[in-house]
């Protein structure tokens, strides 16, 4: 029996709603609201996203290393 596409429930990121908040905190930082600047199709618009989207990188990298670090210290690994 085949399945259609629609049925299928997407795979949840546990870490999709931290990066979206960290997204959220660095464009509010910059004085923006990440609603109406992902409403928005200028230069000034896109490079704060891009700036955005690395800084939440490398907060996610820091924390999963984090992580990764305590799991080892606890024998988890």
């Amino acid at each position: 029996m085949k399945t259609k596409q629609e049925d299928i429930e997407p795979l949840h990121d546990p870490l999709a709603e931290l990066e979206r908040q960290l997204i959220d905190a660095y464009v509010a930082g910059a004085g923006q609201d990440l609603e109406a600047l992902l409403k928005r199709d200028d230069d000034d618009a896109r490079r704060l996203l891009a700036e955005a989207s690395r800084y939440a990188s490398g907060r996610l990298s820091e924390i999963e290393a984090r992580l990764h670090y305590l799991h080892r210290l606890r024998g988890e690994e």
